[in-house]
């Protein structure tokens, strides 16, 4: 197994005392802390090759500048930064700020620190190397969320990532194998609801030829083809109970068998899974297995819901319309400050996935170069909003019931007829309490 990246040994060297901000971006960017504070006399203890940065603390009271001086003394090539008061007054001609490769007068905005420390990065690792950069956000859950992942990605032990619809958790999965010892190998993922019933120990574990009807010549499966790397095993609890059991003997032997052949098969794999449902709930009614479930949820990472985090969302609708710009000509540049108002109110129950798919079709219709509610159809308030969903949800279950009923209650039919996948089928029935009455 290769060794960790150089840039799961990055530290900051803090002569004072951060903001409860501060350690947050600087958690979620990956670097650690140590704070040096008063009074503390202990050494700093590097390792020859970590990368480390010095960051002095200036306001307030500051720290005590003879004894970081004698620090420096002792790690020669130690970078050095600082935060300096409004107009440092009480350090003009401190000869330690000639040292500093960068300085930060307050107020401070803490993402310049982690800008300037990308820039100390790029020898040992360039940071848009991975896909954390995917999950943009500046919310205080974020920065926890993206903190948490950067623990779990190193630590090769199954993640459980949960979440709603929409809210990122392919991408998060992706980051943590990209962050991981196994980044240079495979990333396989496969949603389980999408899978034909019939075919799926086939597609995740391999067929021997002649195993069954039509298999002419033997196949790998997913997690064959992915030996080294990370399995993104996405909608989990929709998998059948006979492939539960093969999965479990992954997760607990690190072996499979293909279908038609008894002979173990030694495979080096970690898997990630992901879910919106319950997965409690799901074991309490023995659609998922108790002992798989415990398997899998042994790191957790909840991935928070839009409307959870505040001034992303604005930041999100920019970014995705950015991006639209720069492959499509788009007269639309920005948005309105009624679009922004009605964005912020919007609750958001298709999450980021529904944002982008909004944003892109308002700079596709938009008539002037600012992105209005209207183009955004986030016109007209939360009562009138309100409706216009609860109209679509109605459409909705209407037609799932008339495809339902024209395929006899046969989910395989009613995906045909609604030309949607059968993990969709399953979803809309969930959604709209409908049973399936009979069998396929």
């Amino acid at each position: 197994m290769a060794a960790i990246p150089d840039f799961a040994r990055r530290c900051v060297i803090w002569f004072g005392l951060p903001q409860v901000q501060e350690r947050e971006i600087l958690a979620a960017a990956g670097w650690r802390l140590r704070i040096v504070g008063p009074g503390d006399d202990q050494g700093i203890g590097l390792r020859s090759d970590d990368l480390v940065v010095g960051m002095l603390d200036l306001r307030n009271a500051g720290p005590d500048l003879d004894r970081v001086r004698r620090l420096l003394v002792e790690h020669r090539h130690l970078s050095l930064m600082a935060v300096t008061p409004p107009d440092a007054t009480p350090y003009p001609d401190e000869p330690l700020l000639h040292q500093c490769i960068e300085t930060f007068p307050s107020p401070l905005d803490p993402r310049r620190i982690v800008q300037a420390l990308r820039l100390l990065e790029a020898p040992n690792g360039n940071e848009t190397a991975h896909g954390l950069q995917a999950l943009i956000g500046e919310s205080s859950i974020m920065h926890l969320t993206q903190a948490r992942l950067r623990k779990f990605a190193p630590v090769e032990l199954p993640v459980l990532v949960t979440g709603e619809t929409g809210t990122g958790k392919e991408v998060a999965a992706r980051a943590i194998h990209e962050l991981s010892a196994r980044a240079a190998r495979a990333f396989v993922a496969v949603n389980c609801g999408a899978l034909p019933a019939n075919l799926v120990q086939s597609e995740l574990f391999g067929h021997e030829r002649g195993a069954f009807t039509g298999a002419a010549s033997r196949r790998l499966g997913l997690f064959e083809t992915a030996n080294g790397g990370t399995v993104f095993l996405d909608e989990i609890g929709d998998l059948p109970l006979d492939a539960q059991t093969n999965l479990l003997r992954v997760l607990q032997e690190g072996t499979i068998e293909r279908v038609g052949s008894n002979q173990p098969i030694r495979v080096d794999v970690r898997v990630i899974a992901a879910t919106h449902v319950d997965l409690e709930q799901a074991v309490d009614t023995g659609r998922f297995r108790r002992d798989l479930y415990y398997r899998l949820n042994v790191l957790r990472l909840p991935m928070p819901s839009l409307r959870e985090r505040g001034d992303d969302i604005a930041l999100l609708a920019h970014h995705f319309l950015d991006r639209f710009r720069q492959h499509h000509t788009a007269r639309a540049r920005g948005f309105s400050a009624q679009a922004l108002r009605a964005i912020a109110e919007f609750e958001w129950p298709g999450n980021v996935r529904e944002l982008l798919n909004r944003v892109q079709r308002a700079a596709v219709i938009a008539e002037q170069e600012l992105i209005s509610a209207a183009d955004m159809e986030l016109a007209g308030g939360p009562a009138v909003r309100a409706q216009l969903q609860q109209a679509r949800a109605d459409a909705e279950r209407e037609t799932l019931l008339a495809s339902l009923r024209q395929s006899q209650y046969n989910v395989s039919a009613c995906a045909r007829r609604m030309r949607v996948s059968r993990v969709t089928v399953y979803r809309l029935c969930r959604k709209h309490g409908v049973e399936l009455e009979r069998s396929e």
